[in-house]
Parts: C-alpha cells; structure tokens; sequence
C-alpha cells in the first residue's frame, strides 16, 4: 500500500470555504423586492385633511371651487410630506414670528402675511435666491433701495430683521391701496403689482381664484395657506415636536451706534461677545467695518447673562 498524505488543517478548511462561497454564489437569490404577503399595508400614508372654511387674512377662500380645492390640496402634500423644511419651519417660527408679527400689527399689515415671510425664505435669515433676492422677505436689491433699505459693500439691510419686515409692510401697504385685496397684494409680492393689473384687465376678473397665471404665482397663495393650515395645529399632520425641541427667542439688546466702526472684532469683544455672534444675529453687516454717516444704526447684541 501507499502511504496516505498528511492534510494540514488550516488547508482543509480553506477547501470547504472555497465550496461553500461557490454554492451559494451560484445558487438563486431570494428576491429581496417581492411582494408584500396580501393584506399588509407595508407604508401606511394618511393624507392631510381638507378644513371646512378658510381664509386668507379675512378673505375667505373658495374651496367649493374643485380647482381651487386641488391646488391647495396640492401644496398641503407638498408641505406635509417635504418634512425637513417644514420641521425647521415650525422649529424657527417662535424666534422669528416674535420679531415679525408686532411689525405687522404696528403697520396695519394682516398678521397672515407672515406665513408669506415663511414661504420665501423658509426663515432662513441668510437665504438668497439665484435672482438675487436676499433675507427672509427675499427682497431684491432695487426694491430694497426703493422701499428704504440701505445695501452697500458694507450694509445689506436686506439681511436686517426688523428693516427688512418694515420695508415689505411698505411695500404690502402701497399694494393694498393699488389692488384692495389682501389676496391679490400676496400674488404681487410674487409676481409684481404690473402684472397683477394687467391680468385683472386682460382677463376681467378681480378674485386672485379666478384668475389665470404662471406655475409660480399660481401655486404661490396655495404655498401659504397650505403653511398656514399646518402651523396652526402641526400635530393633526404627524409633526409630533416636543416644545423643548421649538428654538427659543434671540436673546439680544439693540445698541444704537452713530459713530463709524472700524473693527466689529474688537467692538465684539469689548461687549463681552465675539464676531461670529454679532454676525449671527445681524447678517446685514457684510464687512469687519460700519462706515456711519447720516444715519444711525442699530445692532442687535446677544445677552449674556
């Protein structure tokens, strides 16, 4: 007989490795996608209710139209289900909401129209649009010059909370007296007061629900009231957020400075802060500098005790 070969170990179970990979590499894969077992809901979805009534800064909203009933509809799923924006929405809105809405009580503006603020800029106090509209009201830089906002290399009072508010109300209030419908001063601050009239004319019609337009004016009152209706009551549309996860008010004082500065760092740090929070809280100082000259400003800077 043959003396038989000593097998090492370590080499045999590298063998049966090597079968049992090339079994299962050449055997059928479960499909990983089949079909859910008949009856099982895998991904329930509740669509968002439709209220009975609503309005739009006292100007009811003709939901028994089927058209006007589907675009909201439209923007209410939208707005449900793109949950990151709205989550941050409803997180932010008690810190900026505080700010805005004294503003508009104080200029007679409708308090609705801060959904609206809501919209463009999903209270971003940074956001610019690829237009060049800039801050939470997205105001361009011609029509900030217009309604008496200072933009420079060193100031874009754009940026600035409370000038940029006081300077939409302007703006929201010479609309109204031009169109006499709050509902229609919204479609403007979209689409523009010129085209607003020329539709009403072309198309003989004064009710923003019966008037034909672009895809972006079209949608843009649905966008608010679908804001609207959520903000109102967030957990009836599954945005179940604890209060202590809602970001509190800014914590500030305002000092009014009108002398130019020439390092913001260091006039920071001789208040007890520091430049990025300066920045934070005013966006509208562009530069490390504020050159003053006939006109005050004022910085908002953050409590610190």
């Amino acid at each position: 007989m043959k003396a038989s070969k000593m097998i090492c170990p370590a080499v045999a179970l590298a063998s049966v490795l090597t079968v049992l990979c090339f079994v299962y590499s050449t055997a059928p894969m479960a499909d990983s996608t089949q079909a859910a077992p008949a009856g099982s809901k895998p991904h329930l979805t509740h669509l968002p209710p439709t209220p009975d009534s609503l309005t739009f800064c006292g100007e009811r909203v003709p939901l028994g139209n089927q058209a006007t009933a589907e675009a909201y509809d439209r923007e209410m799923i939208v707005n449900t289900f793109w949950h990151s924006n709205t989550i941050l929405i409803i997180k932010k809105r008690q810190r900026f909401f505080s700010i805005i809405e004294p503003i508009l009580a104080e200029c007679g503006v409708p308090d609705d129209f801060k959904y609206l603020c809501a919209i463009e800029s999903s209270l971003q106090t940074t956001a610019k649009s690829p237009a060049g509209a800039a801050g939470l009201w997205q105001i361009l830089e011609a029509t900030g010059r217009e309604y008496g906002l200072i933009v420079n290399d060193e100031v874009d009072q754009r940026y600035d909370i409370r000038q940029s508010t006081y300077a939409a109300c302007r703006y929201l209030r010479q609309a109204y007296a031009r169109l006499g419908s709050w509902t229609l001063v919204a479609a403007a601050y979209n689409g523009g007061m010129a085209r607003v009239t020329k539709n009403m004319d072309t198309q003989r019609q004064n009710s923003y629900y019966d008037l034909l337009w672009g895809e972006e004016t079209g949608r843009y009152v649905f966008r608010i009231l679908a804001l609207k209706t959520i903000l109102a009551s967030p957990a009836d549309f599954g945005f179940n957020i604890d209060s202590t996860a809602i970001y509190p008010p800014l914590r500030y004082h305002t000092e009014r400075v009108d002398t130019s500065i020439a390092d913001i760092t260091q006039w920071a740090i001789d208040r007890g802060t520091n430049y990025k929070s300066i920045k934070n809280l005013n966006p509208w100082l562009r530069k490390n500098t504020l050159t003053v000259n006939n006109k005050a400003f004022e910085i908002m800077v953050p409590d610190t005790d």
